[in-house]
């Protein structure tokens, strides 16, 4: 009896462990397949990276031309299976646009007066970059323009932006501050438009954003504005309200602010904000 009670007892032990093998395997498996759903101890491929995919519209200042395709290019480059296209203008314009319930995702204005305008339209705003005016003069400088006082000289044809344009508005600041008088022969919708009369020898002189400048090295001169007769320009961005895709319009805004965005923006003359 003895000896069939061993038997008996050996073969359950045997069963049992039988049964506890594919329950303990299915027991990793589990927590494995846990481990992955939420991300913890996943590895660099296993885990989500990048922004939501989205094809975004982004409203932004004409004085943002060129770095924003550079800056768009890259962020495209990061974020595989989104697109950014920009639409450029004067930050007035654009202030427009999304009052008149343009369809976008982000904005980006020259100026914090005009964000804060459409305070109801648009999330909390973040200064991306900085700028300042200097006199762009055609290449040589063939009027012998030294400073702002120069541009009160009536032989001189002076354009300048209009005063709802941010870059206008600055400009008549500075210019009230010296206490200068200056009959433009123009006022344009935006600084690029400023930027065009001076290269095509429309003008002889017009105060623009020192970066805007620097994007026609070949064709104007810049001079340069001390800062105590300077203004600082602030660049505010913001996700839509409106917007079809707000996750990624916030994900791109931030990352206007992170090393990578900024490095572009400084290496195209902005401030750091």
């Amino acid at each position: 009896m003895s000896l069939l009670l061993s038997r008996r007892r050996t073969a359950a032990a045997v069963l049992t462990a039988a049964l506890l093998v594919p329950l303990a395997a299915c027991g990793n498996d589990s927590g494995t397949d846990k481990a992955k759903d939420s991300g913890a101890g996943a590895t660099p491929s296993d885990a989500a990276s990048g922004a939501p995919k989205a094809d975004l519209t982004v409203l932004a200042a004409s004085s943002l031309t060129d770095v924003f395709k550079e800056a768009g290019a890259a962020y495209e480059k990061e974020n595989p299976g989104t697109k950014v296209t920009f639409s450029f203008a004067g930050s007035q314009e654009l202030a427009a646009q999304v009052k008149q319930g343009a369809p976008a995702d982000a904005l980006v204005t020259a100026d914090t007066k005009t964000m804060d305008g459409l305070s109801g339209e648009t999330g909390t705003p973040t200064v991306i970059a900085k700028n300042r005016l200097v006199i762009a003069v055609g290449e040589g400088n063939p009027e012998k323009v030294e400073n702002l006082k120069d541009l009160s000289d009536t032989k001189l044809k002076v354009v300048l932006a209009a005063p709802e344009v941010p870059v206008g508005r600055y400009s008549q600041q500075i210019l009230d501050a010296q206490q200068i008088a200056v009959k433009p022969v123009s006022q344009e919708p935006n600084v690029r438009a400023v930027l065009s009369k001076v290269e095509l020898g429309e003008a002889d002189a017009g105060l623009v954003y020192k970066t805007d400048a620097e994007t026609a090295p070949d064709k104007v001169d810049a001079i340069d504005i001390p800062d105590a007769e300077n203004a600082v320009a602030s660049y505010p961005a913001a996700t839509l309200k409106g917007s079809e895709h707000s996750e990624a319009a916030a994900a791109f805004v931030a990352w206007l602010s992170t090393p990578a965005a900024q490095k572009i923006l400084q290496g195209a003359g902005f401030q750091q904000p």
